[in-house]
């Protein structure tokens, strides 16, 4: 699935692999060459039926002794709110391809009790369907990202829960869902035709895929305004596949979805390594390859301007983040993980470099929301966490619909053993307000590394920001110690001269607000 280990890896700009432990981090953001601008929507979540995501996470029932607004979790609810949440793509995931939406809409307690084939083997009651995943991304005032099942119904299956979700008519659908309980129409934004067709969707062909998604999309039509298709699209390196859905389907669809997950051993996919007490050989390991994703995106989203020179088609990351082994003693197929500083790392690299493509990135969703793989949140019980990933998410609040400007960075090397790697990442932007935001992430664990910009076309006169860091690597918050890495106010930088100077400490992700 993922590509082989880079052991050396330089991002564009980066220094050469010479220096000492005393060197500078230097660069320009060009204020004066404002880029295009991050669409809100690249902040999006992904919730699956999978594990405890769902049941447990976001839905516990009307009633149930957990505090809840018809059934959602109050706290879930309200944190989710707190870093603006722009999009929730749901079902799936493997389970989106056999999952038959008629399944989950009606009362409650009529609808039919199924298997989770993909996740844990666990009955699936149904209990959270279209209405309440309606009803879920409402309250967050999120848009909705619907994945169609390709693999194993047919189109007229898609056609008919499109209507049902869409149409203001009287039609037959549209009466249905008035009975059930709405009767305006949804709103769906984001149509997922199909998940991952080249492996758990139907472990197709990408030229059968590609006339799938021609099929499939010809006949879902939304009766509520404007609804974006985004095919299946390609695993890691397989450009061949984003080639083939281009050439053949291209004048079909609004985007092109990409999956990558992070690992820090990505030789076996049942020997990834610990979420947590894991040594900095897996630190260096997962920065490497989640770096990675920098040459994932410059090359697919080159093979997508052959067919589409204008970047009128997105490119959609709506699986990525951190995938380790499962924690001990949970079922397997939950995929639960503890979520430290180095997922809050992790998280940061990833966003700074869907900023710097954001000409063609224009949504993403991370795997996946609560208690599963890279999670916002963790829920026991009545219990909820925030995770270090939340805080780099409630840091970059700023980028969302914000204008990019271009940097020019010149980065020490982190080394460990083999790897070897730019030290420092980063983004700007300038903010809807028109003030202008800086995003750092030094990935080296043991080193203080000094950041000098330039700032040409602005002269700030203050800087202020926070920084998320602690003494270690694994460092987490946990249901017992839920603010033992939150954001703190960051005092190491300053402005002088149209010029910023960092002092950015080791593992540490830094957001500055200057004006």
């Amino acid at each position: 699935m993922a590509a082989p280990m880079v052991l050396a890896q330089t991002a564009p700009g980066a220094a050469p692999e010479t220096g000492t432990a005393t060197e500078t981090a230097t660069g320009t953001i060009h204020a004066d060459r404002p880029g295009p601008v991050m669409n809100r929507q690249v902040f999006g979540q992904f919730a699956e039926h999978l594990g405890h995501g769902i049941y447990g996470g976001v839905w516990v029932g009307a009633n149930s002794a957990i505090p809840n607004d018809h059934g959602y979790r109050s706290d879930v609810i309200a944190a989710l709110r707190a870093i603006k949440v722009p999009v929730v793509r749901w079902p799936g995931g493997c389970f989106a391809d056999e999952y038959h939406w008629r399944d989950g809409i009606g009362p409650a307690a009529a609808r039919p009790v199924k298997i989770n084939t993909n996740w844990g083997g666990v009955n699936e009651d149904n209990a959270f369907g279209t209405q309440e995943y309606m009803g879920f991304v409402e309250r967050l005032g999120a848009e909705a990202y619907v994945s169609a099942n390709v693999g194993s119904a047919p189109p007229s299956e898609t056609a008919a829960w499109i209507e049902y979700l869409t149409s203001p008519t009287g039609s037959t659908l549209a009466k249905e869902r008035a009975a059930n309980g709405h009767p305006a129409p949804f709103k769906v934004t984001y149509l997922g035709v199909g998940n991952e067709l080249w492996g758990c969707g139907g472990n197709m062909r990408a030229e059968y895929a590609a006339d799938l998604t021609n099929r499939y999309a010809q006949f879902a039509k939304s009766g509520a305004g404007p609804m974006l298709k985004i095919a299946s699209g390609p695993s890691d390196s397989n450009y061949e596949w984003t080639d083939t859905m281009m050439r053949l389907a291209g004048k079909a669809i609004d985007g092109l979805s990409l999956h990558y997950y992070t690992r820090p051993r990505d030789a076996n996919w049942n020997d990834k390594g610990p979420a947590l007490g894991f040594t900095e050989r897996e630190w260096a390991a997962t920065m490497a390859h989640t770096l990675q994703m920098e040459e994932f995106v410059t090359r697919h989203s080159a093979i997508m301007d052959k067919y589409d020179p204008a970047k009128k088609t997105w490119l959609v990351v709506d699986e990525w983040g951190t995938w380790y082994d499962p924690a001990p003693g949970t079922n397997p197929g939950f995929l639960v993980q503890q979520n430290s500083l180095r997922d809050a790392v992790v998280a940061a690299l990833n966003l700074n470099i869907f900023a710097h493509h954001a000409d063609r990135v224009k949504m993403a969703a991370i795997a996946q929301m609560v208690n599963v793989l890279q999670a916002m949140l963790l829920t026991d019980g009545a219990r909820m966490v925030k995770t270090p990933t939340y805080w780099v998410f409630d840091l970059y609040k700023p980028w969302q619909d914000a204008t990019t400007l271009p940097i020019d960075l010149q980065s020490p090397v982190y080394r460990n053993g083999d790897t070897a790697l730019p030290a420092i990442s980063a983004s700007a932007v300038r903010d809807t307000g028109g003030r202008m935001h800086v995003a750092l992430a030094n990935l080296d664990p043991h080193r203080a590394i000094p950041v000098a910009m330039t700032l040409p076309g602005l002269r700030p006169g203050s800087v202020s920001g926070r920084i998320l860091t602690a003494p270690a690597m694994d460092a987490h918050n946990d249901f017992d110690h839920p603010d033992a890495l939150v954001p703190l106010p960051f005092h190491g930088a300053q402005v002088k001269g149209g010029a910023l100077a960092v002092a950015l400490p080791p593992m540490s992700v830094v957001v500055l607000d200057l004006q």
